[in-house]
């Protein structure tokens, strides 16, 4: 066999052995336990939609890929499909709210419009309202 194929064959097996490698790292990666999690900013809802609202690409800068502790009131609850989850919080601006979508929740009724709650989640943007995806509720640690 010539050289050349015997290069070739070697830098396509590389090529499938990396991909693969990759393939399983990904299929294995587990979510991060939002619960446990140190959030890198606290912050209420308000505050943050407003942040986005006055600047969003400093706003996306600072926030997105970031895991944020919100705090503020819930606007309405929603399931989404695919047993998950979305609560929207009040943000004082009638075109815009923040969104968090849950993963999955045991028991959805323990979540009413005017309550405060405090969640914590990972930002992933800003399209009319801020959304935060695999969010987990803090609870309260002075009761």
């Amino acid at each position: 066999m010539k050289i050349y194929v015997k290069i070739a064959l070697f830098v396509v097996s590389f090529i499938a052995l990396s991909a693969i490698l990759a393939a399983l790292y990904m299929y294995n990666l587990k979510h991060t336990d939002m619960a446990k999690a140190k959030p890198d900013f606290v912050i209420t809802s308000s505050v943050l939609q407003k942040a986005f609202e006055d600047d969003e690409t400093a706003a996306s800068t600072r926030y997105i890929n970031k895991i944020l502790e919100v705090i503020g009131t819930i606007a309405s609850v929603k399931p989404a499909g695919n047993n998950v989850l979305s609560i929207s919080l009040v943000t004082g601006s009638d075109f815009s709210s923040v969104i968090c979508t849950f993963p999955a929740i045991a028991d959805p009724s323990k979540f009413s419009p005017g309550d405060e709650i405090t969640l914590r989640g990972e930002c992933s943007g800003f399209l009319m309202d801020v959304l935060l995806n695999n969010c987990a509720v803090i609870e309260d640690k002075k009761k």
